[in-house]
């Protein structure tokens, strides 16, 4: 779900609108992966031991998936699977050669009871980075502070779908709106979204529209004929409803939230902001490592997303994932322009955009307490640790 704007199509429940996804089977812990990400690149040799933590410990926001290809894609061969912890671990590679320490993923959402990351990386400071998309940044600025060095992706995937056949002249989501309106249809979503509180609140979507009952399944998007709309991934419900709901089985439109100016930057690759300085020579060197990894996965995705297939089945949660979605995942994140180079190069981040969202996200979590009374773009992201030199234009 992203913290708590994702469940996609994420339980067993699906299997009774008639999915046919790719079945999941048990695993057991420590078993080692039958396929990993291909180690072909070739470059210098990278030496993280001497600054880096013996094992790199990431918690991701959710199970795994394409989006987070740019991470498995670090993963050198056979690496190790514990089923039941939901987690995997192997060296963590670079140029086609180990760095010298281990690279431990952490699986998310329900693997951790649906806790924020935020939460987690306090909780547990054995956690290097986490996933933290910029709003939930500004949630918990006062109280659980942290600080993105690296945003794999410059856009969110999150939409809004709909039924094109159904509303054929709707080109935005203010259009889709109205429509809903005058049909009596609803936008359903799982509710406490941060960015619907936003579309409410700047009169984009009328509150008559909205409902919160969305449980991660198709089934009542498929049982209203087209009447609502339903928030999904740009990265995967497209694909997914057209080729794996056999009850759709048919195209859905969708446009981004980002689209209407809420717009922040999705689970970029964080850490506490007080242990920023203390991280410094690490990620000095490891987040160009994560740049380059990025690109690998983007330019060949195969071998990272069956691994990624097999974790899916491996752990055996109720989230179903398989490697087509994931080759949508990443076709899609270019397409769309969610991952590309800003400023010539991949994972920066803009300092008047985290502004701007800051204005539009404050309103949106007022009354929670945990907003940084005077927070600002430096407290929340920085591009020090950035290479220039590597973008998937290079």
């Amino acid at each position: 779900m992203r913290t708590t704007t994702r469940l996609g199509v994420a339980t067993a429940a699906i299997a009774a609108t008639a999915i046919a996804l790719t079945g999941c089977a048990a695993g057991s812990s420590g078993d080692t992966a039958s396929s990993a990400p291909a180690k072909a690149a070739s470059g210098p040799a990278i030496d993280l031991s001497d600054v880096c933590p013996a094992t790199v410990v990431v918690q991701t926001d959710w199970n795994p998936e394409g989006e987070h290809g740019h991470l498995y894609e670090m993963l050198g061969p056979n690496p190790s699977i514990d089923a039941s912890g939901k987690t995997v671990t192997g060296d963590l590679y670079a140029n086609g050669k180990s760095t010298g320490v281990k690279l431990e993923i952490r699986a998310g959402g329900p693997a951790i009871g649906y806790t924020k990351v935020a939460s987690q990386m306090y909780q547990d400071k054995d956690i290097t980075l986490g996933y933290m998309s910029t709003d939930e940044q500004v949630q918990f600025s006062g109280n659980l502070p942290t600080t993105a060095v690296f945003a794999e992706n410059d856009s969110s995937p999150m939409s809004i779908m709909w039924d094109p056949k159904t509303y054929p002249d709707v080109d935005s989501i203010e259009d889709l709106g109205k429509e809903l309106e005058k049909n009596g249809g609803v936008v359903r979503y799982f509710n406490g979204a941060a960015y619907m509180t936003y579309l409410e609140q700047s009169g984009i979507l009328p509150k008559k529209v909205l409902d919160g009952s969305y449980d991660g399944t198709p089934a009542k998007f498929v049982s209203a004929g087209g009447k609502d709309a339903q928030q999904g991934f740009a990265t995967a419900e497209p694909y997914i409803y057209q080729n794996q709901v056999a009850a759709w089985g048919k195209k859905v439109a969708y446009k981004p939230v980002s689209s209407t100016g809420w717009n922040p930057y999705p689970e970029a690759m964080s850490v506490r902001t007080g242990d920023l300085a203390k991280l410094e020579p690490c990620l000095q060197k490891l987040v160009p490592v994560m740049q380059q990894a990025d690109v690998d996965y983007l330019k060949a995705p195969q071998a990272t997303n069956d691994l990624i297939t097999q974790l899916v089945q491996q752990y055996n949660n109720g989230w179903t994932y398989d490697s087509k979605v994931g080759a949508f995942a990443a076709s899609q994140m270019v397409k769309l322009g969610l991952a590309k180079d800003t400023d010539g190069y991949i994972g920066s981040m803009d300092e008047q955009r985290m502004q701007d969202f800051i204005d539009k996200a404050k309103p949106v979590f007022a009354g929670t307490g945990d907003v940084k009374s005077d927070l600002k773009p430096s407290d929340l992201f920085t591009n020090e640790f950035l290479d220039k030199s590597i973008g998937l234009g290079n």
